[in-house]
């Protein structure tokens, strides 16, 4: 927890920049984060196959991501304020953010149904209601207590006509006014994000309205939706033009390493994505030379680390060749491993960022870094 002396939930200590890109601090009611930071995302309050010590220690993770949608299911979030919130369902004591629900408007089309007041799910385990208005998303994350929520948003596909991108676009600024305006615990903090779909002007618009409410922390969101990817990029770089300079800026749901370097070059704070563990338990390694697929035969002989550069528990303990023998006979032990190297991986090209930054040097790492990421990787 915060000590009585140290800066208040929502402070954002910026201590260096570099260009666009900047080196800070984010002090939440569970402790602070540095920034720019990869959140591990446990959508059910889990982050796949590998426990919270080993996050913390072996990963280096300093804030993680579950989802309210899922966490609204099961374990339902009446239960874990019974068992004492969050953070002491799972045992994690640092910093957590919860989505809202927003992606699954998207990624759940099929089983949800939109409307001024909110969204209507159908579960997508035995079909049952769950109905999602802003007021309630905000309910939700407040017994569950975690440190950093966020407002209600439609999130539309990346082949939505304009005519919808805007609708839901103005429909999510509605939505985070009512945010805005329930009561929640007093030191959780209240993230805004920016929709519009693949139109830039009304994101840019979207954004400066969500300006005017005031949010101690913004997000872009509604991106890596099924766009190209040179679409995304370009998109990242214009939402983030409308938001104040003092606060967090959140990319929701991206990226690969090469794209956060961008991203945290464009002034970005704060990211997720499913890709390290999803990756991982299918055999794909993310590694100081560019993406490496375990389950190609010419590594089973590889009697070496599977990226020299890299100093996590994997790397240390266990030969390539041992990690393609677990990848291709399907023990439970290869996704464990994978994963966690893939979030050290991410975790620790962090950590390079938020160093170049600070030594004004970002600008000569990143050309580098880029290099060998993108031409090194396997098909």
């Amino acid at each position: 927890m915060i000590g009585a002396d140290a800066p208040g939930a929502g402070t954002h200590a910026i201590h260096a920049r570099d260009g666009r890109a900047r080196a800070g601090r984010l002090h939440t009611a569970h402790g602070a984060f540095d920034t720019p930071m990869f959140m591990p995302v446990a959508t059910a309050a889990t982050v796949k196959g590998l426990t919270p010590r080993q996050l913390r220690d072996d990963v280096g993770a300093q804030i993680l991501l579950a989802n309210t949608y899922h966490l609204a299911l099961r374990p339902g979030a009446e239960a874990v304020e019974r068992l004492g919130g969050l953070h002491r369902f799972m045992s994690w004591d640092g910093p957590i953010l919860t989505d809202s629900g927003g992606f699954q408007v998207f990624s759940l089309a099929s089983l949800r149904k939109v409307t001024d007041d909110g969204v209507e799910f159908r579960s997508h385990l035995d079909g049952a209601k769950l109905m999602f208005t802003p007021e309630r998303v905000i309910g939700i994350q407040g017994k569950l207590g975690v440190d950093i929520a966020m407002v209600l948003d439609e999130c539309v596909a990346a082949d939505a006509p304009r005519a919808v991108a805007e609708r839901a676009a103005w429909r999510s600024l509605d939505w985070a006014r009512r945010c805005t305006e329930v009561e929640r615990p007093s030191e959780q903090l209240l993230f805004g994000i920016v929709q519009g779909g693949m139109y830039a002007d009304i994101r840019a618009s979207h954004a400066a309205a969500l300006v005017d409410l005031d949010f101690p922390g913004y997000a872009v969101g509604g991106l890596s939706v099924g766009e190209e990817r040179s679409v995304m990029i370009e998109l990242a770089r214009e939402s983030i033009e409308p938001l104040p300079l003092d606060r967090p800026r959140y990319l929701m749901g991206v990226g690969l390493p090469e794209d956060l370097i961008r991203f945290v070059g464009m002034g970005y704070d704060m990211f997720d994505c499913v890709l390290p563990t999803r990756n991982g338990r299918n055999g794909m390694l993310f590694t100081s030379q560019g993406r490496l697929n375990l389950r190609l035969a010419r590594h089973a002989e590889a009697d070496r680390p599977p990226d020299p550069e890299c100093g996590c528990y994997t790397c240390r303990h266990f030969s390539l060749a041992y990690l393609r023998h677990l990848a291709t006979t399907r023990e439970m032990l290869g996704p464990q491993l994978a994963s966690l190297h893939n979030l050290h991986f991410y975790l620790d090209l962090m950590k390079q960022m938020r160093a170049a930054i600070e030594d004004g040097r970002f600008s000569a790492w990143s050309r580098s870094r880029l290099s060998k990421l993108e031409e090194g990787s396997e098909p």
